[in-house]
C-alpha cells in the first residue's frame, strides 16, 4: 500500500515534497507522529519511519516519495486507493459544482443489487487532513460495507483547501455538494431527505458544520446548478472534528496556536483565531447549533493531542442544550485517530435508525479504542 498521496503520486520538485510534509505537520516539530498522518497512511507509519524513533522525519519522507515515483513508472496520475469491491459500481470525479475544478468533484458509490424498490438513502464521507490536505479518494474505506450491504449509496466529496482559497469556501463546496445529490436524487435513485454525512478530523468539522447550518442562508454560497436545494442533512457522525475554534485556541494541544500564523485553523481563516474572532465563530459549528437540527454521533479519543477532547464535550453539551438528539462516544485513551470494531457496530446503528428507521438502543460506554 503507497505511503502518500495515493490519488495522486508525488511531484518531482523538492519544493512540493516539502510542501506536503509541512501541510501535515501540524505542530510545527519537523517531524510527523502518528497522530499527524491521515488515517489510511499510519498502516505503513513503522516502515516509513526508518530509524524506528516514533517519528517521520522530511528526509524519510522524501525517500519514500521517491521510491514511489519510481515505482510508478511513468503512471503518476493512476489512482492507487483501496479496490473497488465487486458489489459496487462507481461514478468518479463528478463535478458538483458546475466548474472543472479539480477539488469540487466527488466519487459516487451505488450498490449493484439493491436490497429495496425504494430511494437509497446516502451516506456522504468528508475527508480530513486539516483543511489543507487529503483528498476524497480516502472515502471508499469508510463507506464500501456499507454500499455493499445494498442498503445504502454512498458519496465522497472532496472540496478547495487552504493552499487555494479560504473559509467560509470549504464549507460552500460541501454544501454544494449536498444540493448536487438532491438536485440528482431522483435520477439515481436516492433519497434527497435521507442523508447522513460522515467526516473525521477537519471533515469531522465540515459534517458538524453541515448538521448545524442547515438553516443559515449566509452560508449556503451560490455554487452549482440546485440552488433550488437546500443543504440540510439527516444526522451526523463526527470523529474528532474541532466544533469551536474560539475556545480550542486555548485548550492544551500538541499544535502551537499562540502567537503563530501557520496552525491549521489559522490558514482556513486567514490569520490567528484571536486576531479573526468573526470568522473563527461563524466557522465554528457549536455557533449555528439550534432546535431542528441534525441527530449527531460524535467519536472523539481522550488523549487526541491535536483536537482536544472538550470539543467533543462542548458540541454534545450544546446540542442536547438544544434538545437535539446526540450522543457521545468516549474513546479512552485513544489519539487523534482509532479502529474500533465495537465503534463500527454503533455508528452502523445510528445509520440504520436514521436513515432506515430501524429503532436501536445504541450503547455509548467508554470503548479502549486502539489507535492507528
Amino acid at each position: 500500500m503507497p505511503w502518500m498521496l495515493q490519488a495522486q503520486a508525488p511531484d518531482s520538485s523538492a519544493q512540493r515534497t516539502r510542501a506536503s510534509f509541512d501541510s501535515m505537520d501540524a505542530n510545527r516539530d519537523g517531524k510527523l507522529s502518528r497522530e499527524e498522518m491521515p488515517e489510511r497512511w499510519r498502516v505503513n507509519f513503522k516502515r516509513v519511519d526508518a530509524n524506528q524513533d516514533g517519528a517521520i522525519s522530511a528526509e524519510e519522507h522524501e525517500t519514500v516519495l521517491k521510491r514511489l515515483k519510481q515505482a510508478a513508472s511513468g503512471k503518476q496520475n493512476k489512482p492507487t486507493n483501496r479496490p473497488l469491491p465487486l458489489e459496487v459500481e462507481a461514478k468518479l470525479d463528478v463535478p458538483y459544482a458546475n466548474t472543472d475544478h479539480p477539488r469540487q468533484k466527488l466519487d459516487l458509490y451505488l450498490p449493484k443489487q439493491r436490497r429495496t424498490e425504494k430511494a437509497l438513502p446516502v451516506i456522504v464521507f468528508i475527508h480530513g487532513g486539516g483543511w489543507r490536505g487529503g483528498d476524497k479518494g480516502a472515502g471508499l474505506n469508510h463507506l464500501a460495507r456499507y454500499v455493499q450491504s445494498g442498503d445504502y449509496a454512498g458519496v465522497s466529496v472532496s472540496y478547495r483547501l487552504t493552499n487555494e482559497a479560504q473559509w467560509p469556501a470549504q464549507i460552500h463546496d460541501c454544501k454544494a455538494a449536498i444540493r448536487w445529490i438532491k438536485g440528482q436524487a431522483a435520477t439515481l435513485g436516492l433519497d434527497a431527505n435521507r442523508i447522513a454525512v460522515w467526516g473525521t478530523s477537519a471533515g469531522g468539522h465540515l459534517v458538524s458544520h453541515l448538521g448545524t447550518s442547515g438553516d443559515v442562508k449566509e452560508l449556503e454560497g451560490s455554487l452549482g446548478l440546485h440552488l433550488d436545494q437546500n443543504s440540510r442533512v439527516t444526522c451526523v457522525v463526527n470523529y474528532f472534528g474541532p466544533e469551536n475554534f474560539l475556545s480550542m485556541v486555548r485548550q492544551p494541544s500538541t499544535v502551537d496556536r499562540s502567537g503563530t500564523q501557520n496552525y491549521p485553523e489559522a490558514l482556513l481563516l486567514g490569520g490567528p483565531v484571536p486576531e479573526r474572532e468573526q470568522a473563527a465563530r461563524e466557522a465554528s459549528p457549536v455557533t449555528h447549533v439550534s432546535a431542528g437540527d441534525a441527530a449527531f454521533f460524535t467519536a472523539h479519543g481522550t488523549k487526541d493531542p491535536l483536537v482536544p477532547y472538550a470539543q467533543a464535550e462542548e458540541i454534545h453539551a450544546t446540542l442536547q442544550k438544544a434538545g437535539v438528539p446526540s450522543l457521545l462516544q468516549e474513546m479512552t485513551h485513544a489519539g487523534h485517530g482509532f479502529r474500533s470494531a465495537e465503534l463500527d457496530k454503533r455508528v452502523a446503528q445510528f445509520l440504520a435508525m436514521h436513515l432506515r428507521g430501524v429503532k436501536s438502543e445504541i450503547d455509548t460506554t467508554p470503548i479502549a479504542a486502539e489507535s492507528r
